[in-house]
């Protein structure tokens, strides 16, 4: 027999078995080594959490939830129930008539008479947001019903001012009117004309926020209301389709809301509406919108900016990495590349509110205050604080233990004292030695831009004698306890008068923000996750 050559088909045959079997073991032997890391590696991230610090109630923090929680029902309209504000009375009674609908309820936006639709439904969504992370923490200082009670009360509006699919009345009042005019709620006599979005006239960005509302709330009251709480999902993903489906702007379809709430546009409350659809349904498919086609369009990944009430993509950022923190085991490889983006953009958002990081916005006081211009101050400190609050405790709960910020490494306990300074800054601890938050410690702001904290209960005046008020060189009679006003200049300071309303005015949503920073400091002994 001839024998084979060393190139023969047989051994070559042999060799490639003895390949395969090698290859194979290889990958095993990998696949054994990646489980053993990833199992070491996540015993580390366990090993890394803090321990938990004791529950210990800070008293200052306590106290001044007390305080803000107070300004909502000093902004009520409608009959008043179980009214605790001596100087408040009814208002508003017949407003939404004209088209057969009850919108007495509601709150006014700032120190004026004015329903504005759009900053109202976003603090409905942002004292949600607060309870849904923090109820636990209200309901030990016995102010959680308070906070229920104040957003239904504006729910309760949103339903009423949503009359169809396609129709949503965005404004009671007329802002020119209503600004010619000083005087209490409760002495209205001029006419209230309703302003309405709907096909012919979208508007998208108020439909989307009225959204966004109505299922974050939905949430809030699924245990406590199941009947209202179903209520306020269907709307809610009426308002969504409506808002999505006829895209525009109220700024381009109702030119007069620019002087006083002007949109910079509308694909963030998309994204911020169908995140929180997304958390109050579990429908896959809303988030698979924040994270698509939708994202790639609006969510500006990479690029952090400053959470209010016209821009809501910081707001999109932090409650999506919620879910990146938490998990969910429905999420597709896309689903989650793009909650990754989310997340990396909140980190970056993060490391630039962090005082000592390398990427340290410049947009701060020398007291230490985030500052970004100077109408209103405070809302974008509080909005930030909030957020790092946030972030902190999901950060703590996740196992979580490092934000990297360009190579510095920072704790979770370094965002709770960027959010701790901001507070305190609020609270006194500023150059001007004063409380921003009306009513807290004994010096506040005493001539608060406020029409009816500026006029005595029994005051006869009406619309234009009611000015008088305004020009008091007195002190206001009455104290709109809670209120956070606008908040001080780049250089710190603060100009107490009454004319001031760049500085002297507050507003609803600022108060939504506070009571959702100073819940979250309550304790730090959080009792997160959970929105079911």
């Amino acid at each position: 027999m001839e024998a084979k050559s060393p190139d023969s088909p047989t051994k070559s045959k042999g060799w490639s078995w003895m390949l395969l079997v090698i290859f194979f073991a290889a990958l095993v032997l990998l696949a054994c080594a990646f489980t053993l890391w990833y199992d070491v590696h996540r015993s580390r991230r366990s090993q890394h959490r803090p321990a938990r610090p004791p529950r210990v109630v800070d008293e200052k923090y306590a106290n001044a939830l007390g305080v803000a929680m107070q300004f909502f029902e000093v902004q009520k309209s409608g009959k008043l129930v179980d009214n605790k504000i001596a100087w408040r009375g009814d208002s508003g009674l017949q407003d939404g008539r004209e088209e057969n609908l009850d919108l007495s309820k509601g709150m006014y936006d700032a120190g004026d008479d004015m329903k504005f639709g759009f900053p109202m439904a976003f603090t409905a969504t942002m004292l949600s947001w607060a309870i849904l992370e923090y109820g636990q923490h209200m309901q030990e200082m016995k102010q959680l019903k308070n906070a229920q009670d104040s957003l239904k009360w504006i729910t309760d509006y949103l339903i009423n001012a949503h009359p169809s699919d396609n129709v949503l009345f965005i404004q009671v009042g007329d802002p020119e009117v209503d600004h010619n005019c000083w005087e209490r709620p409760e002495a209205i006599t001029e006419a209230r004309p309703l302003i309405q979005v709907n096909i012919s006239y979208p508007g998208t960005e108020v439909a989307a926020e009225t959204a966004a509302a109505m299922a974050s709330a939905s949430l809030v009251f699924k245990s406590i209301n199941k009947t209202y709480s179903q209520m306020l999902l269907k709307h809610a993903q009426q308002l969504f389709s409506f808002a999505d489906t006829y895209r525009g702007s109220y700024s381009i379809s109702i030119p007069q809301v620019q002087k006083y709430y002007n949109s910079s546009g509308y694909g963030d409350e998309l994204l911020w509406a169908a995140a929180w659809l997304y958390h109050a349904t579990g429908d896959q498919s809303y988030l698979k919108y924040t994270t698509g086609a939708n994202g790639n369009s609006f969510a500006n990944w990479g690029n952090p900016t400053w959470f209010s009430w016209d821009n809501k993509l910081a707001g999109v950022q932090v409650l999506l990495s919620r879910v990146s923190f938490f998990g969910s085991a429905d999420t597709s490889d896309a689903e989650n590349l793009g909650l990754q983006k989310y997340r990396r953009t909140a980190d970056a958002l993060l490391c630039s509110l962090l005082p000592y990081s390398s990427l340290a916005t410049p947009n701060r006081t020398e007291g230490g205050l985030i500052w970004v211009t100077e109408w209103n101050a405070l809302q974008y400190s509080v909005a930030s604080a909030f957020l790092a609050v946030l972030y902190s405790d999901y950060m703590f709960w996740s196992g979580t233990p490092t934000l990297y910020c360009n190579g510095d490494q920072y704790e979770p306990m370094d965002l709770r004292s960027f959010a701790i300074s901001q507070a305190n800054y609020v609270l006194g601890s500023n150059p001007m030695k004063m409380s921003y938050l009306v009513g807290y410690s004994s010096d506040y702001p005493k001539y608060v831009h406020h029409r009816g904290a500026s006029i005595p209960a029994d005051a006869n005046t009406g619309c234009k004698d009611g000015f008088k008020w305004l020009r008091s060189p007195s002190p206001n009679p009455n104290i709109a306890t809670g209120a956070l006003v606008g908040g001080p200049f780049l250089n710190d300071t603060y100009i107490d008068s009454r004319n001031n309303s760049i500085q002297a005015e507050p507003t609803t949503y600022n108060n939504a923000f506070i009571v959702g920073l100073l819940s979250g400091l309550l304790t730090a002994s959080p009792k997160l996750p959970s929105f079911t």
